[in-house]
């Protein structure tokens, strides 16, 4: 893998800045273990987030590596075009806060406490076969892999051209450091760190644009030499058909399905916190893609004459040029911090989803409580292996990966959840038909190389909507515990 040097192992003040991070990740992992005691403490936190931690946490563990090096990689290197993804997500993640989050809090814990995104829909309709838990957790751990190998794949390029590592010693103690806290910790090792890390996050992608436009003389004289260079770099619909924008817009719909996104909603202490979280969430998400915008278009600006070898890398040269030493130890920091909000984030759930879902379910239904967080940590393990396996030798970029995952995940997820917590009539096995019509058409259309179509999660969703709810007409009505369930959720939401 031909990378960039960016050397800064010589640096005191970097290394430090690294230190003093990874010492704080860890002390909130021991300070969690000590605050975990069972299993719904290590995958949803005991329901006992406050609304702004929920509300980082969510954004934070959604955004991830792509916020820091994926989109300002591609705004770097095709320009403003691809803002359409940006206000796609935010409008995604707007919807998802305002349709699903109050539901869903009411729902899980009226549907037998559920813990997880399978467990709740398995126990939102009464699946004695435990066929959803099944589906819901091979489709959790199939798009998860991919979705941590490209959090991995970030991390081992940091941690590489930061120390002069080689890229597969880089990459194996990045996963250490983040199979560590996640799995002593859990879920509120979790959160509470991507509370932090989110902060950090933010004031490095606001800072950045603003002091590297001025190495370039200002945005009117930065504006101006781009677009002496690059004509159609500002424009918004270059080379982009309606179907096309709508195509980069549907990456929104990924939020009705993210399972370590939805949940944070079932962990929100009250539903009273969602509105705060709500505001919290979208206003930090709002702010950090504009900076992530600014950072690629200042990059292209800076770096005009002589391109850089890879888009991804856009941020961390970019604060190079700028920025001394101990305040480049920070950014980078930042940017291993937004691959960790992910990793973390995808691996409790793939973890929560093997444990919950298929050990308790299938081989240990009377495991104690610490029988069940040690499986939960073992997996951990195993599902970084995996991934690790995935990012060693990586044939696609990081916006390719969490592309991939993303659909996959939104397409399993999203109808199924949506008609679980709105349409009374929706049974079990439309449900089914719904998870396995979203997932497999995304991979038939990846495997078919239609993606430059129309990105999979658009036809994922519209395939699986409609097996979900031609199946649920053709069925039997529910029975009659499952309507009064809903009905009494309603009434709570309402």
């Amino acid at each position: 893998m031909n990378l960039p040097a960016i050397h800064l192992s010589s640096d005191t003040s970097s290394l430090v800045a690294f230190v003093i991070y990874m010492g704080i990740v860890m002390l909130v992992g021991v300070v969690a273990f000590m605050a975990t005691r069972n299993l719904s403490d290590y995958v949803l936190g005991g329901r006992r987030l406050g609304g702004a931690v929920a509300a980082l946490s969510a954004g934070a563990s959604d955004m991830s590596s792509w916020l820091l090096m994926g989109l300002p990689g591609v705004i770097y290197a095709d320009g403003l075009r691809q803002i359409w993804v940006s206000i796609g997500l935010t409008i995604g993640a707007y919807a998802c806060w305002r349709l699903i989050a109050k539901r869903l809090r009411i729902y899980s814990e009226i549907a037998n406490d559920s813990v997880t995104v399978p467990a709740f829909l398995d126990n939102r309709f009464r699946d004695t076969s435990k066929s959803i838990r099944m589906i819901a957790a091979l489709a959790t751990l199939l798009f998860f892999v991919f979705y941590v190998a490209s959090g991995l794949y970030a991390s081992g390029i940091l941690l590489s051209l930061t120390f002069g590592l080689e890229y597969q010693q880089a990459l194996w103690l990045g996963a250490a450091v983040i199979m560590l806290y996640t799995s002593i910790g859990g879920f509120l090792a979790v959160s509470w760190t991507d509370f932090f890390q989110g902060n950090l996050m933010l004031v490095c992608l606001l800072v950045a644009p603003l002091f590297a436009i001025h190495s370039v003389g200002g945005w009117e004289i930065g504006l101006a030499k781009i677009i002496h260079l690059k004509p159609d770099y500002l424009s918004l619909s270059k080379d982009l058909s309606i179907l096309k924008v709508i195509s980069l817009m549907s990456w929104g719909l990924g939020y009705f399905g993210m399972p370590h996104i939805l949940v944070r909603f079932m962990a929100v202490k009250t539903v009273k916190e969602i509105p705060l979280a709500r505001r919290v969430c979208i206003g930090w998400m709002g702010l950090s893609l504009i900076g992530a915008v600014l950072v690629g278009m200042v990059g292209a600006i800076h770096f005009c004459a002589s391109p850089l070898g890879n888009a991804e890398t856009v941020f961390m040269e970019l604060s190079k040029e700028v920025f001394p030493p101990w305040i480049m130890g920070i950014i980078l920091a930042a940017i291993l911090s937004s691959s960790m909000c992910a990793i973390d984030s995808q691996m409790l759930a793939a973890s929560s989803a093997l444990t919950e879902d298929f050990y308790r379910t299938l081989f240990r239904k009377k495991a104690s409580e610490r029988e069940l967080m040690m499986v939960g940590r073992i997996t951990v393990l195993l599902i970084a292996i995996v991934a690790i396996s995935i990012a060693s030798k990586p044939s696609q970029s990081i916006m390719d990966l969490v592309a991939f995952a993303w659909a996959g995940l939104g397409a399993t997820f999203s109808a199924p959840v949506v008609f679980s917590l709105y349409w009374k009539r929706a049974t079990r096995n439309s449900i089914v038909v719904g998870m396995i019509a979203g997932a497999s058409t995304v991979i038939l259309w990846r495997h078919l190389e239609l993606s430059h179509l129309m990105y999979e999660i658009l036809p994922g969703v519209m395939v699986s909507s409609f097996a979900l709810v031609i199946t649920a007409l053709w069925d039997k009505a529910p029975d009659i515990a499952i309507m009064q369930d809903f009905k009494k959720v309603q009434d709570m939401a309402a």
